[in-house]
C-alpha cells in the first residue's frame, strides 16, 4: 500500500511540473522588465515625462531606461555594438547612418520638430540683438558633426554669418551649460533649450532661423532583443499624449 501512495504521489509532482514547464511564452513573466532608449540630449526633461505617461498608459509596460548624448555619439555606440531598443536623433542625418548600414528594425518614425535660436544670459548683460553682435563677444556653438553644429553651419551660411566660436560642443546641452553658467555670452541652441535654461538665459532670436528645421526621427534598435516593446514605444511617440508633451516642451511636429 505504501508503494501505491508512493507512486500515485511521484506522478502527480510530475504531472505539476509538466503543467508549468508548458506555461504560456507570452506571460507576463517573460515581458521585459526595462527597454534602453538612447536619444538626443534635446529630449532629456520631456522624454522622461513622456516615459511616465507610457508605462502608465500599459500596466505590463516595461520601465524606460535612457541614455541621453549628443545624437552622432548615440549613433557611434550603437554602431560599435551598445546595447539599446532605440535611438530618437535631432537630425535625419545621424539617423540615415544608422539604416545605411542596416543597424535598424525598421523605416524611422518623425515625431518632432526644432529650431534653432540664440541663448544669452539671464538680463542679456551684454546686450546681444542679432548675429551682428556676435563679434566681440564669446559664442558657443555646438560641433559640426551634432545635429545643432550642421544646422548652425547651414543657418550661418544661409544667412551670411561668419561664425568664430570660443568652442565647439559635442551636445547642445553643453551649449546652454556654458551660457547658463556664465561661460559664454551666447549660445546657438534649439528654442525648446531656453525653457530648459530655468531661466538663467534669456532668448534671442535668430533671423532666417525658420530656414533651418531639424526633424527628429526614432527607430527600433535591429539589435534590440525586445523589438516588440521598443515599437510600441516608437507608436507611442506619435500619440497625442506624447505631442502634447512635445509641443508643451516648444518642440513642432514632425
Amino acid at each position: 500500500m505504501k508503494k501505491t501512495l508512493l507512486g500515485l504521489c511521484t506522478v502527480a509532482a510530475l504531472t505539476l511540473t509538466a503543467c508549468s514547464s508548458g506555461s504560456d511564452p507570452h506571460a507576463e513573466a517573460d515581458e521585459p522588465e526595462e527597454i534602453t532608449v538612447f536619444a538626443a540630449a534635446s529630449l532629456t526633461e520631456v522624454f522622461d515625462d513622456i516615459a511616465d505617461e507610457y508605462t502608465a498608459t500599459d500596466p505590463n509596460a516595461p520601465d524606460v531606461k535612457f541614455s541621453f548624448a549628443g545624437s552622432s555619439d548615440l549613433v557611434s555606440q550603437i554602431s560599435e555594438g551598445a546595447p539599446a531598443d532605440v535611438i530618437a536623433t535631432a537630425d535625419e542625418k545621424t539617423m540615415d547612418t544608422l539604416a545605411s548600414d542596416d543597424l535598424l528594425a525598421g523605416e524611422p518614425e518623425m515625431f518632432a520638430s526644432n529650431t534653432l535660436t540664440l541663448a544669452v544670459a539671464a538680463g542679456n548683460p551684454q546686450a546681444i540683438t542679432s548675429s551682428k553682435d556676435f563679434s566681440g563677444n564669446d559664442l558657443v556653438v555646438c560641433a559640426p558633426q551634432v545635429p545643432c553644429g550642421a544646422a548652425t553651419q547651414k543657418w550661418a551660411d544661409l544667412n551670411d554669418v561668419a561664425l568664430d566660436p570660443v568652442s565647439e560642443e559635442n551636445s547642445v546641452t553643453d551649449v546652454l551649460g556654458k551660457v547658463s553658467a556664465g561661460q559664454a555670452d551666447a549660445g546657438i541652441v534649439y528654442v525648446t533649450d531656453i525653457a530648459r535654461g530655468g531661466g538663467k538665459v534669456e532668448q534671442v532670436d535668430l533671423d532666417g532661423a525658420d530656414k533651418v528645421i531639424n526633424k527628429y526621427p526614432a527607430a527600433t534598435v535591429r539589435a534590440s532583443e525586445n523589438q516588440d516593446q521598443a515599437d510600441d514605444f516608437v507608436k507611442f511617440l506619435g500619440s497625442d499624449t506624447a505631442q502634447k508633451l512635445l509641443r508643451d516642451a516648444g518642440f513642432a511636429a514632425g
